[in-house]
């Protein structure tokens, strides 16, 4: 009876069983995806870089002028040097000497970015480059399969999610003795494969907890847009958009004031501000022009972002309901913390660590699944040996 305590008391609990079959059987099932997620998600961290650094000497003009030329000539040298493209915003650099760079997108190539000198209108580079982190981010978030694509994605985050927590669950230690620290916090480099490869899914797995959570709470946020509301509300913000409604409607018959106009205000509204951003893909059909200050611009996301509004007409600002304007604060940082731009470079460099690691564990753990269902089928297999008598048996049996 009392081996029978002793056995009911050793045995796990429900949670504990429960916890273990999720975590090994929804990560069985959704492995392959989440590996494709996470790997396409991580070589998107360092896209902006690669894409500013294969522009080459085309970021910058020897030669500066006190004098720009208008943006809108500019827009039209692009567009005619490159009829197909279709433009959709404009960034400018506070330093004379950064040429202008338009993105640009068209059937045919994809995303691309012109880099312009703004001195003299002549387009130094159309790279395109961008599209592939373009169609990585879209394999990302949807497979490039909009609709299905987009529905198998956001479950298998969901399915990470949990993941994660009972991971979690399952990493923490029952009593914190000196062997389950080591256990718990150290990879046995020296170890057998095995060993090193279960080290390599707990040990990591735990050490990367925290941000894998913040990359996919946020995925997730982006993904459903009631979500997005209720984030949006609990920061003081609004996310949806009636103000645009009241917002000046396009007069073609009036002259619009140049957009080198309003870009210079808001560099002088703030000075701290490094680079500026227009969008100008309906800029035709509105009465109004958007314009983004900021430290650094990415594909999707800004870092220190400012919105301002200009009448197109007047060139007066114009002001919208601050909920509405803490909403689109509130969308660029959860933005920033999925892209891994919250802390500049550091930032960046954890995200892809992070991105690594989030990619291995699927791996590491249908690894450890597969050795230890191996090892039993060994086991399985073993003849039982001949059982040797004791003299006494021998003596009872004569």
């Amino acid at each position: 009876m009392k081996g029978e305590k002793k056995s009911k008391k050793s045995k796990k609990s429900v949670f504990s069983r429960v916890n273990a079959w999720l975590h090994l059987w929804l990560g069985i099932f959704s492995g392959v995806i989440l590996v494709f997620v996470a790997l396409t998600g991580t070589m998107v961290v360092y896209g902006d870089e690669i894409i500013d650094w294969s522009a080459g000497s085309a970021r910058y003009v020897q030669n500066v002028s006190t004098e720009r030329l208008p943006m809108e000539k500019l827009m039209v040298g692009v567009t005619s040097a490159y009829p197909q493209a279709k433009l959709s915003e404009v960034t400018v650099y506070k330093d004379p000497h950064r040429s202008v760079r338009f993105r640009a997108f068209s059937k045919e190539q994809g995303l691309a970015f012109a880099y312009v000198n703004p001195y003299n209108g002549a387009v130094l580079k159309y790279d395109n480059t961008g599209n592939f982190f373009f169609v990585v981010a879209h394999l990302h978030s949807s497979f490039l399969w909009h609709g299905p694509g987009t529905w198998i994605v956001d479950i298998a985050t969901i399915i990470f999610l949990i993941e994660l927590i009972s991971g979690i669950v399952l990493w923490w230690p029952k009593k914190w003795t000196k062997k389950t620290r080591d256990d718990s916090f150290k990879i046995r480099w020296k170890a057998r494969f095995k060993r090193v490869n279960y080290d390599l899914h707990n040990v990591l797995g735990f050490y990367s907890s925290i941000l894998a959570l913040i990359l996919t709470v946020t995925g997730l946020i982006i993904a459903f847009k009631p979500v997005f509301e209720s984030t949006a509300q609990i920061f003081g913000g609004d996310i949806q958009t009636p103000w645009q409604k009241q917002m000046p409607k396009a007069e073609p018959a009036l002259q619009a004031v140049p957009l080198n106009q309003v870009i210079n205000a808001a560099f002088t509204e703030h000075p701290q501000q490094r680079m500026a951003q227009v969008w100008i893909f309906n800029i035709s059909k509105e009465g109004y022009y958007t314009v983004f200050t900021g430290s650094n611009f990415g594909l999707k996301s800004s870092e220190n972002s400012k919105i301002n509004f200009y009448d197109k007409v007047s060139g007066r600002p114009i002001s919208i309901p601050e909920k509405s304007l803490r909403g689109e604060y509130v969308e660029n940082y959860v933005w920033q913390l999925h892209m891994g731009t919250w802390m500049g470079q550091v930032g960046k460099l954890f995200t892809f660590l992070c991105g690594l690691i989030c990619t291995s564990l699927p791996i590491t753990g249908f690894l450890i699944w597969w050795h230890r269902g191996r090892k039993k089928k060994k086991k399985s297999f073993k003849q039982p040996l001949p059982h040797k008598k004791r003299p006494e048996e021998q003596l009872e049996m004569a």
